[in-house]
């Protein structure tokens, strides 16, 4: 059996156990589901009271006596009649065996149970059954009884829609040994140390204002300089590669989206506007169907052909409060957002420019990416526009790309985007986690609904392509992920203050302001540190603030016309000319280091 098969059923099964546990303590308890889910399982109740801290223990506990028991488990596929008999006093399962039966799935029942000590008890009967397609141990003794936690509690509205009643949701970690538990325990609170939505507090970058709304971040001085470095830098590497900058308004007639089949997919997630004269426009959610209308203004010969067109703005998406997520989710979404109009024959060229662009940019923060081609699923089609055979060319044709560039491609089945395939590109955070953070999508469908096309060497219109870029994807989701890489750690380049001077005393600050001036000068950003605290103080508050450079002045410094340098997270310092630091950081935002 495959690991990930094994810790699968391990985790599957202790989600039934979690179940028979809740009943035991809540007989009338009523249940959801209960999947598996990276790194544990979750399980939806709904209870008669709220749960607290203290019940996860006492839960917990119980799941480890039966797990200590040797409990086998073992299913049968069942008729709907059956399974509604099984289930007659649990009206969550009663409506997905009504689903099931719409579906004509197969349903199946699993049994955890028969104890091997008469000390053993699930209520009301000696077997705990749950409505289960299966995947699951032979026998409990496959669990480590070391290697689970119940992890936290949480609310959850039943399958996902806040009209529906909320449940409370326990959630369960689990693994093979307590190695791996005990792992991930700890990178869990360093991921709390180093959580985007208290740095980025703390760092001054960005709030939030009950008054403007949840999922609207709202970006300070400082947070909108990262911002613009970032998008700079995704520009001069775009410039390079001759693409041109174009603006576009942040509402449409809903007729745009009609027609490119973005209203029909995505209306219910979308800000409506409807106007005095009773005309409906949207909040954009995405760009490319502004970007089809620029195209189109003109007839192109292919001569003219690639058209580039780059675009950093703002786009919307009625996002439900309960998964809004610092800046990792959110409803105003700034995408660093391309589109590439260009033939054919022009594809692979195109696509490997935006590669090296992901490369470059993403090489400057340390990652090494790994790449995903995100494929239509045969099984849908109603997720996906356009016929087979265009998405059979355009995937063969981005593993073709892929070939060229030497990468060994990860399959994702089902995650194109619904107009075309992609290239996903997955960056492991320093924590392991990873994320996918570039996209490049090449779409056969929409310049056919556009009636896209350039008049080629025959003097004859010829449809064209088009590609989607995104190299940060979003940079509130970048961002998001950047802050956790590097614990607030900006390299010098992107950091919003590069250099604090700090006096040692008040008759040190002429000479504080002027290293400072001269520094800015230079287009180093630099401030002055307060007279008014003690030394160390003002170091402290340096290091927190996580400034790369800290230069200390006092007697010395201004007799010899230097500078003491202290470097982020290193206590030794070394003392030099202004000119000879300028230099270095220069050298240093030059280099992107």
């Amino acid at each position: 059996m495959a690991k990930a098969e094994k810790i699968d059923g391990i985790r599957h099964s202790l989600a039934h156990l979690l179940a028979a546990a809740v009943l035991k303590k809540f007989p009338k308890a009523k249940l959801g589901i209960g999947p598996v889910i990276e790194n544990g399982f979750y399980y939806d109740f709904k209870l008669p009271r709220p749960l607290a801290p203290e019940d996860l223990k006492e839960l917990e506990a119980t799941m480890r006596e039966w797990v200590n028991a040797k409990l086998p488990f073992s299913g049968k596929k069942v008729t709907p009649a059956e399974a509604k008999k099984l289930f007659k006093e649990q009206p969550f399962k009663l409506e997905l065996i009504k689903d099931f039966q719409k579906e004509k799935s197969p349903l199946s029942v699993y049994a955890t149970g028969k104890p091997s000590s008469a000390k053993y008890k699930i209520p009301d009967t000696k077997y705990f059954v749950d409505l289960c397609r299966g995947g699951h141990v032979k026998n409990t003794s496959e669990i480590n009884p070391v290697a689970f936690k119940l992890d936290k509690i949480a609310g959850a509205y039943w399958r996902g829609d806040e009209k529906r009643p909320q449940l409370q949701r326990i959630y369960g970690l689990a693994f093979e040994t307590k190695k791996e538990l005990d792992d991930y325990l700890t990178m869990v609170e360093e991921a709390k140390r180093r959580d985007h939505k208290k740095l980025g507090v703390e760092l001054d970058l960005f709030t939030f204002s009950d008054l403007v709304g949840a999922g609207l971040p709202l970006w300070t001085p400082k947070g909108t300089l990262v911002r613009n470095l970032l998008d700079d830098f995704v520009w001069q590497l775009r410039k390079k590669a001759g693409y041109e900058q174009v603006d576009i308004p942040h509402i449409t007639k809903k007729d745009l989206y009609e027609r490119s089949g973005h209203w029909e997919k995505f209306k219910d997630d979308l800000f409506k506007i409807e106007t005095r004269e009773g005309h409906v426009f949207a909040m954009k959610p995405m760009n490319c169907p502004h970007h089809t209308q620029i195209y189109a203004r003109k007839n192109w010969s292919y001569r003219e052909l690639p058209q580039r067109y780059a675009n950093t703005t703002k786009v919307y998406r009625d996002e439900q409060t309960g998964e809004l997520s610092g800046l990792s989710r959110v409803r105003a979404i700034t995408q660093d957002d391309a589109h590439v109009f260009c033939r054919l024959s022009q594809v692979k060229e195109e696509f490997v420019k935006i590669w090296d662009i992901i490369e470059t940019f993403y090489g400057a923060f340390g990652f090494k990416l790994r790449i995903r081609i995100s494929t239509h699923d045969p099984k849908h089609p109603e997720k996906f526009l356009g016929d087979k055979k265009k998405w059979q060319f355009a995937e063969s044709t981005l593993r073709e790309i892929a070939a060229t560039k030497n990468a060994e491609l990860m399959e994702g089945l089902g995650e194109a985007a619904f107009y075309g395939p992609k290239l996903d590109f997955m960056a492991k955070d320093s924590l392991g986690r990873e994320w996918q953070v570039a996209t490049i999508q090449l779409d056969v469908n929409m310049p056919e609904r556009f009636n896209l096309f350039c008049i080629n060497e025959e003097g004859k219109e010829e449809r064209i392509v088009m590609i989607h870029a995104a190299i940060m994807g979003s940079i509130e989701r970048f961002l998001a992920v950047i802050i956790e890489h590097l614990a607030g750690d900006f390299p010098v380049w992107l950091s919003p203050v590069q250099a604090r001077v700090i006096p040692i005393a008040d008759r040190h600050l002429d000479y504080a302001q002027g290293i400072a001036a001269e520094l800015k000068r230079s287009d180093i950003r630099a401030e002055v540190a307060s007279t008014g605290e003690t030394l160390g103080k003002n170091i402290r508050e340096a290091e927190m603030q996580k400034i790369p450079y800290i230069l200390v002045v006092g007697d010395k410094e201004i007799e010899s016309k230097l500078i003491n340098v202290r470097e982020r997270h290193k206590k030794e310092t070394v003392t030099m000319s202004p000119m000879k630091f300028i230099e270095k950081v220069k050298q240093e935002v030059e280099e992107k280091k």
